[in-house]
C-alpha cells in the first residue's frame, strides 16, 4: 500500500515557513559561498631608498645611514619609518658588536699606532729647516683609553744645534659613560730654545665628547693641573695651573682630514698656549701625506726670548 506522501513533507514545509530558519539557511548558504576577506599587504621599503641603505650599511657608513634615514620622510613617507627601524637595529647591531670585540679583545688587538717623518721651517725663537719624527700609540678598550705620543725636533746648522724639542705625552682616559669620560694626563718636555731645559706637566679631570657623529669628533678636556720648571737662567717654577685641551677631527670625504688641537696651561706666571692646523690625504695602502702648521706660546719666556714659535711641517706618515 501507498503511504501518503503530504505528512512525509509536512515537517520541511513548516520548516521552510518560519523566518528565523529561512534567514538562517540563507545565511548559511551566504557564509558558504563567501570567501574569506584577504589581509592587506604589509609596507614595503622604496627599492631605491632600500639599496641606498643596503649599500651605506655593507661599507659600514654610519654618517650615510643616519643621512638617508633623516631624508626618507621627504622622499618616500611609507619608507621612513620602515628605514628609521632598519637603521636603529643595524646601529644597536654595530654597538653590541664592537662592546663585544672590546671586552673579547687581548691588549695588543686594540693598539694602534701612527709614524710621522717629515721636515719643517721653523720661525721665532729659531730660524731654521730640519727634520721631525712624531710616534703616535693608541689603545681604546671597553672601558679605558691610551695614548702615548713620542715627538722629536732636531737641527743642526754649521756644526751647531739649532734647534732641538722633545716631547713625550702619555694620556689615559676612563669612560664613565658613550661621551663622557674622566682624564688623566702627564708630559715632559724639554726646548731650551724656548727657555726651558726640562718641563713637567700632571693634570686630571673632566673630558667630554661633543661631537661623534662618524664624520666629526670634537674632545674637550678641562682640570686642574702641576708644572715643574727647569728654566734656562737656572730658575726653577713649580705651581698649579688650569688645564684646557680640545681635539677636532673632521673627515672631508673618505681620503681627506682635517684636525685642529690645542691645549691651553693657564697659570700666574708663565701660561702656555699650543695648537696646531694639519690636513692630511691618504695616498695609498697605510701611507698618507699631511701639512701642518702649529704654534707656541710662552707668556713670560725668559729675556731675550720671544713669545710665540711657528712650525710648519710637510710630512710623510704610516699607519699600523
Amino acid at each position: 500500500m501507498r503511504r501518503p506522501i503530504l505528512p512525509l513533507l509536512a515537517p520541511l514545509i513548516l520548516a521552510s515557513m518560519l523566518p528565523g530558519t529561512a534567514l538562517a539557511a540563507q545565511d548559511a548558504a551566504s557564509s558558504e559561498k563567501k570567501e574569506p576577506e584577504e589581509e592587506p599587504a604589509p609596507p614595503e621599503m622604496h627599492p631605491a631608498i632600500k639599496a641606498m641603505l643596503d649599500a651605506a650599511m655593507r661599507a659600514g657608513d654610519e654618517a650615510a645611514v643616519n643621512a638617508i634615514a633623516k631624508y626618507a620622510k621627504a622622499g618616500d613617507r611609507p619608507s621612513a619609518e620602515l628605514v628609521q627601524r632598519a637603521a636603529g637595529d643595524w646601529r644597536d647591531e654595530r654597538r653590541e658588536a664592537a662592546m663585544r670585540r672590546l671586552r673579547e679583545a687581548r691588549f695588543l688587538d686594540l693598539v694602534k699606532g701612527r709614524a710621522e717623518l717629515g721636515g719643517y721651517i721653523n720661525t721665532g725663537n729659531s730660524e731654521t729647516v730640519g727634520l721631525t719624527g712624531v710616534l703616535d700609540l693608541k689603545r681604546d678598550g671597553f672601558l679605558w683609553r691610551q695614548k702615548l705620543r713620542l715627538q722629536a725636533d732636531y737641527q743642526e746648522s754649521l756644526g751647531r744645534v739649532a734647534q732641538e724639542r722633545y716631547i713625550a705625552a702619555y694620556d689615559l682616559n676612563y669612560k664613565v659613560e658613550d661621551r663622557a669620560y674622566i682624564y688623566g694626563a702627564a708630559m715632559f718636555e724639554s726646548d731650551r730654545f724656548a727657555g726651558f731645559y726640562q718641563r713637567y706637566s700632571v693634570s686630571a679631570g673632566a673630558g667630554y665628547t661633543a661631537i661623534d657623529d662618524g664624520a666629526m669628533r670634537l674632545d674637550v678636556e678641562l682640570g686642574p693641573a702641576f708644572r715643574h720648571t727647569v728654566l734656562t737662567d737656572d730658575t726653577i717654577e713649580s705651581q698649579l695651573a688650569a688645564r684646557g685641551k680640545l681635539d677636532f677631527d673632521w673627515k672631508l670625504s673618505r681620503g681627506i682630514t682635517f684636525s685642529q688641537d690645542a691645549a691651553a696651561y693657564v697659570q700666574q706666571t708663565n701660561s702656555t698656549i699650543t695648537g696646531k692646523t694639519a690636513l692630511r690625504a691618504k695616498l695609498f695602502g697605510p701611507l698618507s701625506a699631511q701639512m701642518s702648521y702649529a704654534v707656541n706660546y710662552e707668556s713670560t719666556p725668559p729675556l731675550g726670548r720671544k713669545t710665540t714659535d711657528t712650525t710648519s711641517r710637510a710630512s710623510l706618515l704610516v699607519d699600523f
